[in-house]
This record gives C-alpha cells, sequence and structure tokens, in this order.
C-alpha cells in the first residue's frame, strides 16, 4: 500500500543530543568515564525515566547508592540542557518539504521524559510541525515496546501499513517492524533523503 504516513523519532535524527557534550573531557580518564555510562548512568537507567520516572527520584536514588559519585551523577540532569545541541539542519528541511507537499500526515514518536521535553518545545519551533506526537515520558511506556507503537496508531488512526518509520536505533526500527510499520534505520540526512527518494516519497531534485 501507498505511505501516507511519515513518522519521526527526534533524538538524533532532528536534534543533536548527547551526554559527550557534557562528559567528553569531564573525568581524568577514559577507564573512569566508561565506568560512569557502564555501571552508574547507565542507558537503562536513563531510559526509567524515558519511561515516566522523575529525574529528582532517579538521581537521588543514584546519588545515595554511589555518594563517591555525586556531583557527575547530579551533572546528569543538572546540565541536560548542555546535552541538547541544536536541531540536525539538514532533517528539519526534509521535514519542511514533507510537511510544505500536503501529501502526508507527520508524526514524532519519542522516548524522552515529559519535563525535559517541554524545553526542547520551547526551543525548537519544528516540534510544533508535526500532526501529532507521542512522548514516552507522557504515556509511561517506549520504544521498542509495542503497546507505544500502538498509542500512535490508535490515537491517531494510522494504518501501520501504510506508514513509515524513521529512527537512529535499528533496535527501535525493529520495533517498528514488529508491529507492520516498514522502517529507516536513520545514519545521516543525506542516506535518509537517498531513502525517501528511492520511496518516491522525496523527488531527487528536491
Amino acid at each position: 500500500m501507498a505511505i501516507n504516513t511519515i513518522i519521526f523519532d527526534l533524538g538524533n535524527v532532528l536534534v543533536y543530543w548527547s551526554p559527550m557534550y557534557v562528559y567528553k573531557d569531564y573525568f581524568d580518564s577514559e577507564e573512569k568515564r566508561n565506568h560512569f555510562f557502564e555501571n552508574i548512568c547507565t542507558a537503562d537507567w536513563n531510559e526509567q525515566q524515558d519511561e515516566g520516572r522523575s529525574i529528582v527520584e532517579a538521581t537521588e536514588e543514584l546519588v545515595k547508592k554511589h555518594p563517591d559519585w555525586e556531583q557527575p551523577i547530579r551533572d546528569f540532569y543538572g546540565r541536560w540542557t548542555e546535552m541538547l545541541k541544536g536541531p540536525v539542519h539538514e532533517t528539519v528541511e526534509i521535514l519542511r518539504q514533507l510537511k510544505e507537499s500536503g501529501k502526508y500526515k507527520i508524526y514524532a514518536l519519542t522516548n524522552w521524559q515529559a519535563g525535559l521535553f517541554d524545553i526542547a518545545l520551547v526551543r525548537y519551533n519544528f516540534l510544533h510541525w508535526f500532526d501529532g506526537r507521542v512522548v514516552s515520558g507522557e504515556e509511561k511506556t517506549r520504544k521498542p515496546f509495542p503497546e507505544f507503537y500502538k498509542i500512535l496508531l490508535d490515537r491517531y488512526h494510522v494504518n501501520p501499513s501504510e506508514a513509515l518509520f524513521i529512527d537512529d536505533s535499528l533496535r527501535n526500527v525493529k520495533g517498528a517492524e514488529a508491529v507492520g510499520i516498514k522502517g529507516i534505520h536513520f545514519q545521516n540526512p543525506a542516506q535518509l533523503r537517498e531513502e525517501l527518494v528511492k520511496l518516491k516519497i522525496l523527488d531527487a531534485a528536491d
């Protein structure tokens, strides 16, 4: 069936985000930094906040558990705005072209802590271009769990066979494909544009 709906992930697709913007030279050794992210402020821990947990509760619990690491733990959310580096301008331009074509419904599906997402909404006007969005921190579930994709499909009456999902995480793309949505694993804006041209969603001349 022809695609009439395009669903975007946000982080590192439309907005640059990385803890490395804060922690790249934070510690006096790479080993220490690796230990911090592998054993203390882990990806799994951060995803609990994406799933709706309070950043205050998460921080205080971790400080109690790892008092010797208190300041770097507090800086994870205390300096979170420094991790949000700005728009991926080339992808924002693709979003603009898709929106202005009038051919597609366009949605956002993002793993993002609800309060922190408000900061991005204030900063970036293009986050208001979507026909709708589903934010994990508001829904208390996240990618790649099937129920999270289904919230968007049900809320906005999207037929999965007519939808395309774009995400920089292969895990999340596979999650979309598991519920019947075609996926593009985002690598960079040029690759995304090429994929959209192949699917005849964008013209090569655009």
